[in-house]
């Protein structure tokens, strides 16, 4: 596999594509032309007359040709913007919306700025900012949101804790309605949470580990529903992880809340058994849930009750994992291993490749207001060319990023990035790896 600048280039005709564009239901044999940074048109009988003779030719022979992946949650260690964009394009995401726990704080306008041009001086993921709720993400005074809008911030959060005080988190929502703007929460009861290390019950109980239950999330998603409903906020949860927590978001979308959601692939995908004798890979905030919560996650994509699946990418050094799993830090990498175990939900029968592909492309984008995730003429040449049946193993040499804490170590999954472009550029190939 190979990670790469390219020069931009002129006309590029994709030949031989199962074209897929969640947004618009297309799910058909043909091409794309792209010209420069942008799609110039696509369709099944886009080439019947022939390929343009200056136009390069990239034949997917058969592959699926879609848009790149919009990821709405990535953390950032450090200022490492190369090594976060490596690991995005091997796993065919062309925009992902990193936390504001960067150093420093997104809470500045110069921060916002400093972004984007980190972002774009490393040339491969298009990353854009959350703005934080609170200055400094110390959940007392708050930050100026509107400002950092007008930067670029996309949505705002206190990204990997909520907003503690009821009082200053509905302060926020009333802010941020004036403008439009969406506050994303990671629900979880910080006092519940805190002297926690995985999910309390019986797996907890036998490796002799403090649990965290699952009311920290069931509580927290109830108060936030009552202040977003008691203010007219536009209110999201982040990875979403228990069944009474879903119920109450359904609950509240019927009520006419403006209330979204997403979950990340741990927790439809794994249960807490995946911790085993004390895997600290497996650590992860929030928990690693019940058998019965998984389901009910899975459930929750199927129904439509969660808009969303990001890859709650959280890169930690080795120091931080290699460690008694109490001590050891939450959290694990995933952009490389988004879509092969979203498409889990397609190989195991609960979605459809359509509706599981717009979990990861048109849906977050539009949640965010990006110019992202769908094909369309004049939209920039975000794509990605994969082969959803394609075999691979989970394991430290295939993964890009220099952190490997994934708790999909060792899994069996299906479903490659075979390439990634972005404004027309090819970025990533897999070649014969």
């Amino acid at each position: 596999m190979s990670v790469k600048l390219a020069s931009p280039l002129g006309r590029v005709a994709y030949v031989n594509a199962r074209l897929l564009d969640p947004a618009t239901g297309l799910d058909a044999i043909g091409g794309l032309l792209s010209d420069g940074e942008a799609i110039v048109a696509f369709g099944p009988g886009l080439f019947k007359d022939g390929v343009p003779e200056d136009a390069k030719i990239v034949d997917c022979a058969g592959l699926c040709l879609a848009p790149g992946l919009v990821d709405m949650r990535i953390q950032i260690s450090g200022k490492d913007f190369e090594n976060v964009g490596a690991s995005a394009v091997a796993g065919g995401v062309t925009a992902a919306v990193c936390l504001p726990s960067t150093t420093p704080v997104i809470d500045d306008r110069a921060v916002v700025e400093f972004v984007a041009r980190a972002a774009r001086k490393a040339g491969l993921v298009k990353i854009y900012p959350y703005g934080a709720v609170t200055k400094g993400l110390e959940g007392k005074e708050l930050a100026e949101m509107g400002l950092l809008a007008m930067s670029g911030a996309v949505a705002f959060t206190d990204g990997d804790k909520a907003v503690e005080n009821a009082n200053t988190l509905a302060q926020a929502f009333s802010y941020a309605s004036t403008f439009g703007l969406m506050i994303v929460e990671h629900p979880e009861e910080p006092a519940l949470a805190d002297a926690g290390c995985m999910n309390d019950g019986e797996t907890a109980t036998r490796l002799g580990l403090t649990g965290i239950p699952k009311e920290a999330e069931i509580i927290m998603v109830e108060r936030d529903l009552r202040l977003a409903a008691m203010t007219g906020g536009r209110l999201h949860f982040s990875h979403v992880s228990t069944a009474e927590s879903l119920d109450l978001i359904r609950a509240a979308k019927d009520r006419g809340v403006s209330v979204t959601c997403d979950t990340a692939p741990p927790y439809f995908a794994l249960n807490e058994t995946a911790v085993g004798d004390y895997r600290t890979f497996a650590k992860l905030s929030p928990p690693l849930r019940s058998e019965a919560d998984r389901e009910a996650v899975v459930a929750g994509l199927k129904d439509g009750a969660i808009d969303a699946i990001a890859s709650d990418h959280a890169p930690r050094s080795e120091d931080m994992k290699r460690l008694p799993f109490a001590d050891a830090q939450a959290g694990g990498v995933g952009m490389e291993t988004l879509l092969p175990i979203t498409l889990e939900l397609v190989h195991n029968g609960h979605l459809g490749l359509l509706e599981a592909l717009g979990l990861i492309t048109c849906q977050p984008a539009e949640l965010l207001g990006l110019e992202a995730g769908r094909l369309k003429p004049g939209a920039p040449a975000d794509l990605i060319l994969f082969d959803p049946d394609r075999g691979w193993q989970v394991t430290e040499n295939k993964l890009v990023s220099k952190a490997k804490n994934t708790p999909f170590d060792g899994r069996p999954v299906q479903g490659r990035v075979m390439r990634t472009v972005i404004d027309g550029r090819t970025v990533f190939e897999m070649g014969d790896a």
